[in-house]
């Protein structure tokens, strides 16, 4: 067995070297996740990760578009313009949830999310073994009227669906159904 080792390794390298190459070069991404996230959010889509992503047995993916000129500043993450989660059901892909110029799902506006639309987020991710996707946004640039501040997005297996986190990215920040200006409440 041994033998056989040695005998391979004796052998051209370059063919074994281009091989490699080409798989590091051939797409990780299936045929078919690639499909649905074009069909979620265009032909110009990444798709950063798939899988049981919230840990409830479903297949999902984390698609973006990324913004298209660098930003002014540095930043750590991925600068991106819209974000989607979208999760299989059956034999259709369905959006659980999206950010653009907010972060909602099909509940509404996520709480925390500026009042004026986002023009680009940096988005950073990670997948923990025990809670599954988690998402952090901050806006590129300060939006109009608000600040700067990073909303945590994760699963809430209690209401089975993504939803912002407090500042302390431990308790679920409920949804609005639409996003107002705030009224003053002085009456003449």
């Amino acid at each position: 067995m041994a033998m056989a080792c040695v005998s391979c390794s004796g052998s051209s390298s370059a063919p074994a070297k281009k091989e490699a190459a080409a798989a590091a070069v051939a797409p990780a991404i299936p045929a078919d996740i690639q499909a649905a996230a074009d069909t979620a959010l265009g032909a110009d889509t990444d798709v950063l990760a798939f899988g049981d992503l919230a840990k409830n047995g479903h297949q999902q993916i984390l698609a973006v578009n990324r913004v298209k000129s660098t930003p002014e500043t540095a930043i750590a993450g991925i600068a991106a313009m819209r974000v989607a989660v979208i999760e299989n059901e059956g034999s259709a892909w369905k959006e659980i949830f999206r950010c653009d110029g907010h972060l909602k799902n099909a509940h509404g506006f996520m709480g925390g999310t500026p009042l004026s639309p986002v023009g680009g987020w940096r988005l950073q991710y990670e997948q923990n073994a025990q809670k599954g996707l988690q998402m952090y946004f901050t806006p590129i640039a300060k939006p109009v009227g608000g600040y700067i501040q990073t909303i945590g997005v994760r699963w809430n297996p209690q209401v089975k669906r993504y939803q912002s986190l407090d500042r302390n990215y431990d308790q679920f920040l409920g949804e609005v159904p639409a996003l107002d200006a705030p009224q003053s409440q002085l009456h003449e």
